[in-house]
């Protein structure tokens, strides 16, 4: 392991809360990427990873094809930034134009993250006590397919850069949460991101440990983007404009411009002075501890990937239990759907927190945007109610009605067919949402707590309590490929032109482990459809 200051185990490194943990992150990811710690990710972490992946590639060509403003804007400013040194330039989403890195990754992780559709980490590891429960989301792969851009590296090499990001930021998202301080959750994955991209262009981990430095330092976004009674563009795009960040400062060590060392043992930075490991008048001082041990798998299965959720659908992830409980419900008691649901009286959800707070406070009862509408549990819950109306009936079969009730970008679209529909805002006004308190809060991040009662023609159906719908990591009963197949077919059906061929599209992305450099490059330089936006 070189110069890391860490305890090795068969499987994985552990960096202490008394070791330089971001040179530790800096080697970690040099070793991973050079492949000398162990035989690596086992096929089936892989696999996972590799839907992932597509997963989002296809949420951020659909994002583009609808012509959603924060993607569309920042993609138009990186082809600004043209270069013709291969060594220097990415790829944008449809285009062959080399432009700058930094300005591809933001672009590109900006589209992905549009939708709100792309994986989710839950931050818990209750194994080894790391129960944090920071979120997280796959946004961060254009930042591996930008340096393997850069460096001609292979398909290969790349999805196993993908599986090193999204284990850096996962475990860190394991023993530090950032929103309880009201810091944006980007951190952890900016963080990856710049160790990443470093190991991937031949940094070294000094070069590594001064850029993670510079970001904690110089760029820390706050989760005022997020607040508010109507989300903005900077809530899609938060993770674009930090890792461009990221990436920015990665480049700038690598030229020689040294940042802050040991920050997360630095006393002024955001970890130790949130979660202090000394007291009092020492507080301040130098010395002291980082306030978390960081673990992280190299070889095998157990990989942070493995634990992360996948969306079915364009919701906020904190409403995927009441979906499956709704879903659940319908499939159970047809019924219900009859005579346009008028037998429905009150819909009656329960949840924890931070569920209750994010998706579930009263601003959210009349969201005006789409950004506002997939962070709103009743809206949300209603929208896949009155399509299940409009259908008349669905299938018996929970899979299959996940698939039939799908909700996509059109389901939040800003005007009387989806947003402001009538039978939505009127299935609204009869949902109330209520946090379950101390029972449920205690069952989460382990699953997404979550209860759904239904009154109707003088009963009440209760879908009694749902840990683990799918799409979650520790559901084993849905059929996760094919839902995700399902889903991988509507978004690619908006991401390419009329008549495209999006099964093509599909096995492109699929095959992405067997492609070399060359076909790597031209990865994303597909033709993407312009479509009638949904805002």
């Amino acid at each position: 392991m070189g110069t890391l200051p860490a305890r090795s185990m068969s499987q994985s490194v552990s960096l202490p809360r008394n070791s330089n943990q971001a040179l530790g992150i800096g080697q970690f990811a040099v070793d991973f990427i050079a492949g000398s710690l162990g035989t690596g990710p086992s096929p089936k972490v892989l696999e996972r990873t590799r839907w992932f992946h597509t997963d989002s590639v296809l949420c951020g060509l659909s994002a583009l094809a609808l012509q959603t403003n924060a993607p569309t804007i920042l993609r138009n400013e990186a082809l600004e930034y043209r270069v013709s040194d291969p060594r220097k330039g990415a790829f944008v989403f449809g285009s062959n134009q080399q432009v700058w890195a930094e300005k591809a990754v933001a672009a590109n992780s900006s589209a992905v993250r549009e939708w709100d559709s792309n994986g989710t980490n839950f931050g818990y590891r209750p194994e080894l006590g790391h129960t944090a429960g920071e979120f997280g989301h796959n946004d961060f792969y254009p930042v591996v397919i930008a340096a393997c851009q850069q460096a001609e590296l292979d398909g290969a090499a790349a999805l196993r850069a993908m599986v090193l990001l999204d284990e850096i930021r996962g475990r860190l998202a394991e023993v530090f949460s950032l929103k309880t301080y009201k810091i944006d959750h980007v951190v952890h994955g900016a963080i990856a991101s710049a160790a990443t991209y470093g190991a991937l262009l031949g940094a070294t981990p000094e070069q590594i440990e001064s850029a993670i430095g510079m970001f904690v330092a110089h760029a820390i976004p706050w989760r005022a983007i997020r607040a508010g009674k109507q989300l903005s563009d900077s809530k899609g795009a938060s993770a674009a404009i930090s890792t461009e960040a990221a990436v920015l400062f990665m480049k700038r060590a690598m030229s020689g411009f040294v940042g802050p060392k040991d920050i997360f043992r630095n006393p002024e930075a955001i970890f130790r002075f949130f979660e202090p490991t000394t007291s009092g008048a020492e507080r301040w001082k130098e010395q002291g501890d980082s306030p978390f041990e960081v673990v992280l798998s190299h070889s095998g299965d157990d990989f942070a990937i493995m634990g992360m959720h996948f969306k079915l659908g364009l919701y906020e992830h904190q409403s995927a239990g009441a979906l499956q409980a709704l879903i659940d419900m319908l499939a159970a008691h047809p019924d219900l759907l009859a005579n346009q649901g008028q037998a429905i009286e009150r819909i009656t959800i329960v949840a924890y927190e931070p569920a209750f707070g994010i998706i579930g406070n009263p601003m959210k009862k009349n969201p005006t945007t789409r950004q506002s509408a997939d962070h709103s549990m009743a809206y949300i819950v209603a929208t896949l109610l009155r399509k299940a109306i409009e259908a008349g009936s669905v299938s018996s079969k929970g899979d299959e009605v996940w698939k039939q009730l799908m909700l996509s970008p059109y389901d939040y679209k800003v005007d009387d067919t989806a947003v402001y529909h009538p039978m939505t805002r009127k299935l609204m006004d009869i949902i109330d949402f209520q946090h379950g308190g101390p029972e449920y809060d205690a069952k989460y991040p382990e699953g997404i707590p979550t209860s759904l009662r239904v009154q109707a023609g003088g009963r009440e159906l209760d879908s009694g309590l749902v840990m683990f719908p799918a799409g979650h990591a520790r559901n084993t009963s849905a059929d996760l490929r094919g839902i995700l197949d399902h889903k991988f077919e509507v978004l690619g059906a908006l991401a390419v032109p009329d008549g495209g061929d999006t099964r093509a599209l599909v096995e492109k992305l699929e095959s992405i482990e067997i492609l070399d450099a060359y076909e790597l490059a031209s990865l994303y330089d597909v033709e993407v459809a312009a479509r009638e936006g949904v805002d």
